[in-house]
């Protein structure tokens, strides 16, 4: 099942995105239901996840509705960020053997945890914006989010998977000369509108295994990153059990898993984002997440 968050004609809210036809969740649970309805659900997926089984009853409820009262076309709706403002955005650096190689450097012995703000969020579509004054540097990383269902604290990685809700696509913009300069990475990382993530989140049972999925980006119609996340050195149950070891995991957290090979930095010459230039990442049983760029001087 594809979760998202759309804007159409009554405002924002979750939906079930069914091909070119969109459901929204909660307008359809209160026809179905002669009023009854999660008032929540006109916020972020951590929401819904967050709601635990009255949620789960909603969306079974309007996706086995045989003719859902409320319905859109994909194209009579913008499709929005799926999470707003998830308890924590947790990313992975150096994770793909390739990108460890492009670098010349070890591959680290355990997973190197940094966060990104909430506040950087936006969706498909959105612009990624940035003062020059500030930094010049901006950098794209495609990289595959995956999002906790159930709270999780010290869960063995054999039962991993069994706590995610989903999978969405990530873009880990980072302004590199930030990020160097700082020693640290959160402030170069963390930049309003650094953290696209979408189209949607596709639900864990449509996606068996994460470590088996391509994963590409594109700068302007080329190919920047090209490769399939089985490059990861800390596989997706292995970093829930390495992150919920330390702290709790909890619905609607995001963890972004590392990025492969092919980042503008380390490219010769190196290949940093421009105001016009458009990005897409895109993986393997997801969809493609679309932005562009913009230059600011605010």
């Amino acid at each position: 099942m594809h979760l998202g968050r759309i804007h159409a004609d009554k405002g924002s809210e979750l939906a079930i995105i069914r091909d070119s036809e969109v459901l929204p969740i909660d307008a359809n649970y209160i026809e179905l239901t002669n009023g009854a309805g999660l008032s929540s659900l006109n916020h972020g997926l951590e929401d819904l996840l967050a709601s635990g089984q009255t949620g789960k009853r909603i969306i079974q409820s309007v996706n086995a509705a045989p003719e859902p009262p409320v319905r859109y076309q994909l194209q009579e709706v913008k499709l929005l960020a799926p999470f707003m403002r998830p308890s924590k955005i947790i990313a992975i650096g150096l994770n793909y053997w390739d990108h460890c190689r492009e670098q010349n450097v070890r591959p680290p012995d355990r997973p190197i945890v940094f966060t990104k703000f909430s506040s950087a969020i936006i969706g498909p579509e959105g612009i990624v914006c940035w003062n020059p004054t500030l930094t010049q540097k901006v950098d794209f990383e495609a990289e595959l989010a995956v999002v906790i269902g159930e709270k999780a604290r010290h869960v063995a990685a054999s039962e991993a998977l069994n706590y995610v809700a989903g999978y969405t696509c990530a873009n880990d913009v980072s302004a590199r000369d930030l990020q160097f300069s700082d020693k640290q990475w959160v402030r170069g990382k963390s930049l309003d509108t650094f953290a696209p993530l979408g189209p949607w989140m596709v639900t864990a049972d449509e996606i068996p295994d994460p470590n088996r999925l391509a994963i590409r980006s594109t700068v302007n119609g080329v190919v920047m990153q090209d490769s399939n996340t089985s490059e990861m050195i800390f596989d997706v149950p292995t970093l829930i059990a390495f992150l919920s070891r330390s702290f709790t995991l909890l619905p609607g957290d995001v963890i972004l898993t590392g990025t492969p090979n092919g980042v503008g930095v380390f490219r010769e010459p190196p290949l940093f984002l421009h105001g016009g230039d458009e990005i897409t990442i895109e993986i393997e049983g997801i969809g493609k997440l679309h932005n562009r760029c913009h230059e600011v001087t605010r």
